[in-house]
């Protein structure tokens, strides 16, 4: 019996390694990006251990943990995720975890965190798109929408994704003092609880001076916590939201004959090896027989 065990296991052994290697030759491009981007970030680790930043040590770690969900996808749920999609949600990770929680790149570009936002909504709504055309397909569900709702799907789910992430933004920073909204610097306030007479009219004021507990803070103005980047960030998910769902509406509609869109669709494993065995079913001699 342990004979036969360690049989399998250095059969299963086996077959992982040449399904890999196989793996790596079909797809040389990803799996370079991916090598490169985990050494960088197994680097950028080490670096922060010495230093004894732990937070970032998370953040390294939370990274690689990250970058395995494609692969999990994959692997485990048997939905191929496409080179073109794969590299850019790597990069994705890359950008918002490593640059711009560790580098600082949400500081030191100022429109870092914009672009990773609008990225964002291109992505969820491809993901959103993809998924509810996956069901659309399936036999096992006996659903049909319409492409008009299959981009409407695509749309809410990509904007709930980004609500709930400010969600999580607004709860690090209430119960672990981070600072995930950003500060924006504001030069004047409309309020109607500003108006002197107690009514509903707003009554605007230039803000000259801010002083906190005595002392005065030189920022050339107030400091917003958080709102107005919250706004920021859904307005351009939304952008991003609304293009991918356009796309994808003429995607659907002419049933997935467009080459490029596919590069950023996700699509079943098993509604592959359907459409090659019918492929293969109408190429045979035997139809080839009957045709003639």
């Amino acid at each position: 019996m342990k004979v036969d065990k360690k049989g399998r296991k250095r059969g299963r052994l086996k077959l992982y390694i040449e399904r890999s290697k196989k793996n790596i030759k079909e797809r040389k491009v990803l799996f370079a990006v991916y090598l490169v981007m985990r050494l960088l970030v197994i680097a950028a680790m080490i670096m922060e251990l010495i230093n004894r930043e732990y937070y970032n040590v998370f953040y390294c770690i939370l990274t690689l943990i990250l970058f395995m969900i494609p692969s999990f996808v994959e692997n485990r749920i048997k939905i191929d995720v496409p080179d073109v999609l794969e590299v850019i949600i790597l990069l994705f990770i890359f950008a918002g975890q490593t640059l711009g929680e560790l580098k600082e790149y949400y500081i030191t570009f100022p429109h870092w965190d914009t672009m990773l936002h609008t990225v964002n909504g291109f992505l969820c709504a491809a993901i959103g798109l993809a998924l509810i055309d996956i069901l659309n397909k399936s036999p096992r569900f006996a659903i049909s929408l319409s492409p008009f709702y299959v981009a409407l799907f695509a749309f809410t789910f990509s904007m709930t994704v980004g609500v709930i992430w400010e969600f999580y933004e607004f709860g690090m920073d209430m119960l672990f003092n981070t600072d995930m909204q950003k500060d924006t610097v504001i030069k004047s306030i409309s309020s109607v609880m500003l108006n002197p007479d107690g009514r509903n009219r707003v009554v605007t004021i230039a803000i000259e001076s801010v002083v906190v507990n005595g002392e005065t803070w030189d920022y050339g103005g107030y400091i917003d916590i958080g709102l107005i980047d919250t706004m920021k960030d859904l307005l351009v998910n939304f952008v991003g939201a609304l293009v991918f769902s356009v796309i994808g509406y003429f995607y659907v509609k002419n049933k997935g004959s467009n080459r490029l869109l596919k590069h950023f669709i996700l699509t079943s494993k098993s509604h592959q090896s359907s459409e090659a065995e019918n492929l293969a079913d109408k190429t045979s001699p035997i139809h080839a027989g009957d045709r003639d």
